[in-house]
């Protein structure tokens, strides 16, 4: 599916970001570390794609979360430390599908036996601070 690059598109994905952050924000302390790394997965991955649309690109795929910042902090000199705020992330356990599935890591373990110590609340605030730099970014075009 192609989108439709305009910066209303953009913010329709923006606000999309927000409630998924907000979704994994509640799922904090539950004992699923897995579903907030993913649900942080979900809003970063709205919010880079708002920023490639408010560029007036059309956006018919992604490159993963890494190639979407790299490509945007490499044409938008505002942006700078995109790239680092999104590798920590990452880092942290912030994917899409290990998150998710038992064969992205050793047998017997599942995804929700997989990231015990990740400092959820932490993953949190770096994961805001992004969505921010992103908001900040459409708002001026």
């Amino acid at each position: 599916m192609v989108l439709t690059p305009s910066v209303p598109e953009a913010l329709r994905w923006l606000c999309q970001a927000t409630s998924d952050l907000q979704a994994a924000r509640n799922d904090i302390r539950r004992c699923c570390p897995n579903w907030v790394l993913f649900k942080v997965h979900q809003a970063l991955e709205k919010a880079l794609v708002a920023a490639v649309l408010c560029r007036g690109e059309a956006f018919a795929g992604h490159r993963g979360l890494m190639g979407m910042a790299q490509r945007l902090e490499a044409e938008e000199p505002e942006l700078r430390g995109l790239v680092l705020d999104v590798q920590w992330l990452c880092d942290c356990g912030v994917d899409s599908k290990a998150t998710q599935y038992p064969s992205y890591h050793p047998f017997p373990m599942t995804p929700s036996e997989a990231f015990p110590s990740v400092d959820e609340e932490e993953v949190l605030k770096r994961a805001q601070k992004v969505l921010v730099t992103l908001k900040d970014h459409v708002g001026r075009k």
